[in-house]
């Protein structure tokens, strides 16, 4: 029997109703190519393995890797990969990808970040993640949870928060509610490539300090005159700041 590790920030789902509502989300189709992170004891592995040719997943886990690999031996097509996904090459094989998983808590905001690097090759991701995180990932300009997370997520991707999962449906119980979300790559990134640099410059400078206003973190980047040369209020707090006053102060910058 298999003891979650608390390093490795492991939550199994054991819900059989969520799991159903899980796939019924993913929709997956026989010729798709899903790889699944994290996929503990197989609750989102089993039954998709049911409907795909082939099934990839990423486990860090060695002794869960023992038990995933009992699954290869009535399903020969279940490819698992013992490795970090945050150092996991998505782009490697130039295979377009579903990308599936109950990210762990303590790595699930650098490794959406990292995701963000291979979306070439991700043709959706569904995940379960704190409901913290959907809420900023899904959040708006005046929001509370209104981040850089939330930045960064929209300009590439669709957000769409599905549902809520409680503690009482994973083992251990956590202390936090999850939520299901679904990613959908932009056909057409809101921020073009050649500015990509300095709109993420903007947004991390804008956020380093949440209580501060934008003229104070923008501070050495851009001067207060010219946010209001493009009518961008210098006093708002980073929680106000919109999208395409983002792109315009990235704009003037590379000018």
């Amino acid at each position: 029997m298999h003891h979650p590790r608390k390093r490795f920030g492991q939550n199994f789902l054991v819900d059989p109703q969520t799991i159903r509502e899980i796939i019924k989300a993913i929709a997956p189709k026989r010729d798709d190519t899903i790889l699944e992170i994290g996929p503990g004891l197989g609750a989102l592995t089993k039954p998709l393995l049911e409907q795909v040719k082939q099934l990839e997943a990423i486990e860090l886990d060695r002794d869960l890797i023992v038990q995933l690999e009992k699954l290869t031996q009535t399903k020969n097509h279940l490819v698992i990969y013992q490795k970090d996904a945050l150092q996991f090459n998505f782009s490697s094989d130039n295979k377009k990808r579903r990308i599936i998983g109950n990210l762990p808590y303590n790595i699930s905001t650098p490794l959406l970040f990292h995701l963000l690097t291979h979306l070439k090759f991700i043709q959706d991701m569904h995940f379960m993640l704190q409901k913290e995180v959907v809420d900023r990932i899904c959040a708006h300009s005046g929001d509370r949870s209104w981040s850089r997370l939330s930045v960064m997520m929209q300009v590439k991707c669709i957000t769409q928060k599905l549902f809520e999962i409680k503690p009482q449906k994973f083992k251990p119980v956590p202390k936090v509610t999850s939520g299901f979300i679904r990613l959908t790559p932009l056909q057409q990134p809101i921020v073009p490539l050649t500015l990509e640099s300095s709109f993420e410059r903007v947004v991390r400078s804008v956020f380093s300090h949440p209580r501060k206003t934008l003229a104070n973190n923008l501070k050495g980047i851009f001067a207060r005159n010219e946010l209001e040369k493009l009518g961008i209020d210098p006093s708002v707090r980073p929680q106000y700041v919109k999208i395409e006053h983002f792109l315009a102060i990235a704009q003037s910058i590379d000018n």
